[in-house]
């Protein structure tokens, strides 16, 4: 095999990886639903429950997991050292492109307060928190 061949294979396999990451990342709620540690939430984070699954768990699923329409926000990418509680503000109120996942742009959130958006976010970190994220 030359070296053209290699590089060419090379390409393909990082492609593939990549597809499969893309089809396979974040938002696999099987899994997360299985394993999921519930926590004594504060009371913000008691408030933030509620308006997320008012808002929220449609897309992004009961207690975070993800559903076919959103990711799971118990995955590494959305650790407040990568996704920082500004990104949840942002992404509420102006929605987001796709860029971790496979289910489109998210669009804003119609209707949500900023106090929701600060609750919501208490209790997606309090939910991480107690799963290792």
């Amino acid at each position: 095999m030359n070296f053209k061949m290699i590089a060419a294979l090379a390409v393909i396999l990082i492609a593939a990886a990549a597809a499969w990451s893309l089809f396979n990342g974040p938002g696999n709620a099987a899994d997360a639903e299985t394993s999921i540690t519930i926590p004594s939430f504060s009371q913000v984070a008691q408030s933030g429950q509620i308006a997320f699954e008012k808002n929220c768990a449609t897309c992004h699923g009961i207690n975070g997991a993800g559903t076919d329409k959103g990711p799971t926000f118990l995955h590494a990418f959305y650790k407040p050292d990568h996704h920082g509680d500004a990104s949840f503000e942002i992404a509420a109120k102006r929605g987001v492109r796709a860029h971790h996942w496979r289910f489109g742009d998210m669009p804003p959130v119609e209707g949500i307060t900023d106090a929701e958006i600060r609750w919501i976010t208490k209790y997606v970190r309090e939910l991480q928190a107690a799963n290792g994220y």
